[in-house]
């Protein structure tokens, strides 16, 4: 759970699908550092609790574009802890120094190790809804379940409506906002107490843009984040499965 003092707000919500069963909504101050720095950088304010999140559902951002807004033609392995997604990809380090090197181009599509598609039964922790468009998800390991860790699994914003993936990266986005109707979260992290059942499905991506300087990830969690591989885009989602 984040940090007493960065809680900004309190918002208790009844869950869409199970009678009963209730979520707080933990509104925070906390943005993942490279945010602050490109608000430094561009010399604007750094995005609040009430800054306005991106309209529309179209993807607005450049980094690895090609990779982001697709995903691979390939089997879906299925995995029932994140522990073990986890351990299943590649070294960090390995990928910083690929061959050929990863760029974070707009034209940057799919290297061989990231042509695969998962799909995990976990555990929503945390969200935000960044500049580019995308809803950053944190998804854990079951509370029960030592040690801690969590991964950072993304709900690209839309490519065109003519692109293959339209449809299915529409129906996840779809999907998720319908649960959360009026409580999306916006720019700065949204916590869920209890963090919320969930199964996620999509491609396995690799975010370069972070290899170097600050990782992704709200400042309460990132220590227990051990790698800057993601799931991105998002083709299918279940809360509450």
């Amino acid at each position: 759970m984040p940090a007493m003092d960065g809680i900004h707000s309190r918002l208790a919500v009844q869950s869409p699908r199970r009678r009963g069963r209730v979520y707080t909504i933990l509104r925070t101050t906390e943005i993942d550092s490279y945010e602050i720095e490109a608000a430094a950088d561009e010399r604007r304010p750094v995005p609040g609790p009430t800054a306005l999140a991106p309209a529309g559902d179209s993807f607005k951002g450049t980094a690895r574009k090609a990779a982001k807004i697709s995903f691979p033609s390939a089997a879906t392995k299925a995995f029932t802890d994140l522990r073990k997604l986890i351990e299943s990809l590649p070294a960090d380090q390995t990928m910083e120094f690929h061959q050929p090197p990863i760029t974070a181009k707009s034209t940057s599509n799919r290297v061989s190790e990231e042509r695969r598609n998962v799909r995990v039964r976990a555990f929503l922790y945390a969200a935000s809804h960044e500049e580019d468009n995308d809803f950053h998800l944190i998804i854990g390991r079951d509370p029960a379940r030592r040690p801690e860790m969590y991964m950072t699994m993304e709900l690209s914003g839309l490519p065109p409506k003519k692109a293959t993936a339209f449809a299915k990266l529409k129906a996840a986005r779809d999907a998720y906002k319908a649960f959360f109707g009026t409580n999306l979260p916006g720019m700065t992290y949204d916590f869920y107490d209890p963090p919320i059942p969930v199964r996620v499905e999509g491609a396995l991506f690799f975010d370069i843009s972070h290899a170097n300087g600050q990782r992704p990830g709200p400042q309460s969690l990132k220590s227990r984040m051990p790698t800057i591989w993601e799931v991105h885009p998002i083709t299918n989602i279940v809360l509450e499965p």
